[in-house]
């Protein structure tokens, strides 16, 4: 698992509360994941998240994931928690929006230590989110002590890619990124199988290159306008942004960098 040291939950919490999360939404959307709603549909195909369930989504963003699944998968209802409150509100005013607020609830809280009951929810949700939080090890058991026996862990998320990062490539990655640390396909199952989970899929998806060649392409060619807007028209910040993603797309092609899968039931 790579790391490295000065940056945890507040500096993630300034990406959301700012510009370089609206950055992000513009280029992915209100899926904030690579993949969209054909990501959110394979994961919920692979894990078996369907109508009836009651599930959890851990670091929820602004809780399209869990509209996704209440619309799309007729799950019967969804807890989010997220540690950044400008997400947070702004899923609940969007939950309303949608009329999907009456399955849909968001708890503003550390998801290594989310208040949930023990062994209730039928599925713990995540979408390429996890990579943001500092301590994987507590994140893992706090899913699996949230999940029924027999239950899901279905989550995609950024991971090291099996070429493997040098230390300066992680250095740079990771702090752009605002991640502490980053887990391999090996380290998420370990931590799963260590927390009493079966891992049923851990896999690389194969998407990662390609999207970001995507949003590369999306703001040369079309929503430059929108981005410099958000940047306060700073197109030194711009340019500096479309360089860290060329890196990061460098990265992917060599195989260092990666989209992994992961389904895991409940002992």
């Amino acid at each position: 698992m790579k790391s490295i040291e000065g940056v945890g939950l507040s500096e993630v919490q300034a990406v959301y509360d700012g510009a370089e999360g609206d950055l992000w939404e513009l280029l992915m959307g209100q899926q904030i994941h690579m993949g969209g709603l054909k990501s959110s549909l394979d994961l919920a195909e692979r894990a078996g998240v369907g109508s009836g369930q009651n599930g959890v989504d851990l670091c929820c963003c602004n809780g399209a994931g869990m509209r996704f699944l209440v619309r799309f998968r007729d799950v019967a209802s969804m807890t989010g928690v997220d540690a950044t409150r400008t997400v947070v509100e702004s899923g609940q005013a969007r939950c309303q929006e949608e009329g999907l607020a009456g399955r849909i609830r968001f708890e503003l809280a550390d998801v290594c230590k989310s208040g949930l009951p023990d062994a209730e929810a039928d599925f713990v949700w995540g979408e390429d989110a996890w990579c943001y939080v500092e301590d994987k090890p507590r994140l893992i058991s706090e899913a699996a002590r949230i999940v029924k026996p027999g239950g899901t862990v279905a989550f995609t998320d950024w991971i090291e890619g099996p070429g493997g990062l040098s230390d300066a490539e992680a250095e740079r990655f990771l702090r752009f990124m605002k991640f502490h640390t980053l887990c391999s396909i090996s380290d998420y199952q370990d931590l799963l199988e260590k927390n009493g989970c079966e891992v049923l899929e851990a896999e690389d998806t194969g998407r990662f290159a390609p999207y970001v060649g995507l949003y590369l392409q999306m703001v040369d060619m079309q929503l430059t306008y929108d981005a410099l807007k958000i940047l306060g028209f700073d197109s030194e910040a711009l340019a500096a942004a479309a360089g860290e993603l060329s890196f990061i797309q460098e990265l992917a092609e060599a195989g260092k960098v990666a989209q992994g899968r992961f389904i895991a039931r409940k002992r």
